[in-house]
């Protein structure tokens, strides 16, 4: 983590002084984001509806609060519900430049972006990255006419795209300091509303429109040889653990659940592994993340390493979300 990165994770947790100098810059901030906003609610900036129910799933808080865990969830649920959806994603460092890219089970995910690549890998489904949200919805419609519902991984900020139905994360961070980037970690105003809010934090709520998301993962598979498949019980001796994602704690204190004892390496969200951080490692087994996973496949002196184990985690939320959703996209409701 650098150091920039770990003086702002500390000034967002209280109001201290380095947060109120930034605070008159958080004002500019907020009237610029508000007056956006504004402009596509009232008509004044152009936005665009594509002929299919779409669903945003986002976060005001910067960073990573479960969006991918829980697109998965979606995805597969509505699946399991008789729809065919697709994905559509900006692709956090991916290349993709004006023109839509269709991601593959097998894309690079340099081109596509870590998380696109995982969402296409765990559910099959038809998955399209593009900086403009409207054009690669329309891509993927084009290349997939039977797909009758988009999710859009991402975009709660992104109003060009008309949407049915809103779920913002948030996971035990809650909302930070509560202030406006910079001086605190919110993209828009912790009053900015959504048609469902879901909490990876394993707090419960009896809000109306609050859903409690539980991650979980008990199992390991070899990263070299994913035929192998153990129990994360098992694991003995020297361990590492390490974490390319928005909030490494969150997949640490998993892993520590499990009853495992090890030495922590947080890294960069988005990690791109292009110096090998396990390289002098002193480790009989190193575990890693999904999202991690998917780029070192495919990095030489990475993807044979015996000691890399990946966690799938999955997602657990009540049905009753599946079927607020359906409902609120004009479906019938599921039985």
């Amino acid at each position: 983590m650098s150091v920039l990165e770990s003086f702002f994770i500390r000034t967002w947790r209280v109001r201290g002084l380095p947060a109120r100098l930034l605070w008159p810059i958080s004002l500019l901030y907020q009237c610029l984001v508000a007056l956006r906003r504004a402009g596509f609610v009232r008509g004044y900036l152009h936005s665009s509806r594509l002929p299919v129910p779409v669903v945003v799933v986002g976060n005001i808080f910067v960073g990573g609060t479960g969006k991918t865990p829980f697109t998965i969830w979606l995805v597969q649920a509505l699946q399991a519900a008789g729809w065919r959806p697709g994905v559509i994603s900006r692709g956090h460092g991916a290349q993709a430049g004006q023109t839509p890219v269709s991601v593959q089970a097998t894309s690079n995910p340099e081109q596509v972006g870590d998380e696109p690549l995982l969402i296409a890998q765990r559910c099959a489904c038809p998955v399209m990255v593009g900086r403009r949200r409207v054009a690669a919805g329309e891509a993927l419609l084009a290349a997939h006419p039977e797909v009758n519902i988009l999710i859009s991984d991402d975009g709660l900020q992104h109003y060009a795209l008309q949407r049915d139905v809103e779920i913002m994360l948030f996971d035990q961070r809650g909302v930070g300091n509560g202030w406006l980037l910079p001086a605190g970690p919110l993209r828009e105003s912790q009053q900015r509303r959504a048609d469902f809010v879901v909490l990876n934090s394993g707090e419960s709520s009896s809000e109306v429109g609050v859903f409690q998301m539980r991650l979980s993962g008990d199992q390991a598979l070899n990263l070299a040889d994913p035929s192998r498949r153990v129990m994360l019980t098992s694991f003995q001796g020297r361990g590492l653990a390490a974490a390319g994602i928005g909030h490494p704690a969150r997949f640490f204190a998993m892993l520590r659940r499990a009853g495992l004892t090890f030495e922590e390496m947080p890294l960069p969200d988005h990690y791109a592994f292009e110096i090998n951080p396990f390289a002098l490692a002193q480790a009989d087994w190193i575990l890693i993340t999904e999202k991690d996973a998917v780029k070192c496949r495919q990095i030489a002196g990475l993807q044979n390493d015996p000691r890399l184990w990946v966690v799938p985690v999955s997602a657990q939320l009540d049905a009753a979300l599946l079927q607020q959703i359906v409902e609120k996209c004009g479906g019938c409701p599921i039985t």
